[in-house]
């Protein structure tokens, strides 16, 4: 194992409609079904899960009140194990956090694989409260737990080619029984432009809530981008590729019609079926103005100056 850095397509009919989303909301909160999965899901991918080094607080954060643990952990997109919100809690204990590595590849002068506990032991780990904002009109606050990107890319050492990074989940059917199912393209498959990853706002999460990263969550590393819908948040990821063109992208290749490379928080850019322009916070009744760029504008925005940010959605 090298270690360097230690030295020197989905169908539409398919997707979540949104009241069937408020449908499930109204019964989480009168406490029917979240219990279920409270109590074995997230029980047991939790019990699991190694302890995390010490933490500090990051640079940026959120004074909004956090989405309650159990709503976090018992209601999640990770098509793996299962496409309704409450499958990842319930399906997510099989999935296997060590050993794991992670692969960095591509433009760059260092190429190598790294387990996720040396990983760990690079970067001094930070709490981020960020919103995370989805593509169904739902929202939430996360503590999230990790490192920024941009630092381990840079020691990487990217070559004058690299202008994009490539993010690639596990595959591994016997572990995630969404993957036995022609739901997505398998594996799963991510990306950004390489000053987007740069950007000291997106970074590697590897905890909420000052612990581990639950199965469900995208254990044990994923990426968490607060300016994007959360879709573009890969997760359990094993391997980063640096490149000179666009890469593909799950959803992209699934149904380019409603989701773009870029997937910037965009409220006046509506999806096909539903408005961008007004959220549900995770845990409250009314909805709420969504906000450009998730409300990260004044840090994200000069990155797609002179862009259309319509036509590039």
């Amino acid at each position: 194992m090298a270690s360097h850095l230690l030295g020197p397509r989905i169908p539409s009919r398919e997707i979540t409609p949104e009241g069937v989303y408020l449908a499930r909301r109204q019964i989480i909160g009168a406490g029917v079904a979240a219990a279920v999965t409270a109590g074995l899901g997230v029980r047991r991918a939790r019990a699991d899960a190694p302890g995390l080094p010490a933490t500090k607080k990051g640079p940026f954060a959120t004074d909004e009140p956090q989405t309650p643990f159990k709503d976090v952990t018992t209601y999640n997109n990770f098509y793996e194990f299962g496409t309704d919100k409450g499958d990842p809690a319930a399906n997510a204990h099989t999935l296997k956090t060590r050993p794991w590595t992670v692969s960095f590849e591509g433009e760059i002068n260092k190429p190598q694989t790294i387990d996720i506990d040396s990983l760990l032991k690079l970067f001094p780990l930070e709490e981020r409260i960020c919103r995370l904002r989805c593509v169904e009109a739902w929202s939430m606050v996360i503590p999230w737990v990790g490192f920024p990107l941009g630092p381990l890319l840079k020691r990487l050492e990217p070559t004058s080619k690299a202008k994009y990074v490539a993010f690639t989940t596990l595959l591994a059917p016997d572990q995630m029984p969404g993957q036995r199912r022609g739901t997505l393209e398998w594996p799963y498959v991510e990306g950004l432009r390489l000053d987007e990853a740069m950007h000291p706002l997106t970074i590697l999460a590897v905890g909420l809530y000052g612990k581990a990263l639950p199965n469900q969550n995208g254990a044990p590393v994923r990426l968490v981008v607060p300016w994007k819908y959360g879709y573009k948040s890969i997760k359990s990821v094993v391997k980063l590729r640096l490149v000179e063109k666009q890469p593909p992208t799950t959803w992209n290749i699934s149904a380019p019609s409603e989701y773009g490379f870029y997937s910037n928080v965009n409220p006046d850019v509506d999806h096909p079926r539903w408005s961008q322009a007004r959220e549900r916070r995770i845990g409250e009744f009314l909805r709420r103005k969504t906000l450009p760029f998730n409300g990260y504008a004044a840090e994200v925005a000069s990155l797609y100056a002179g862009m259309d940010l319509r036509k590039n959605y």
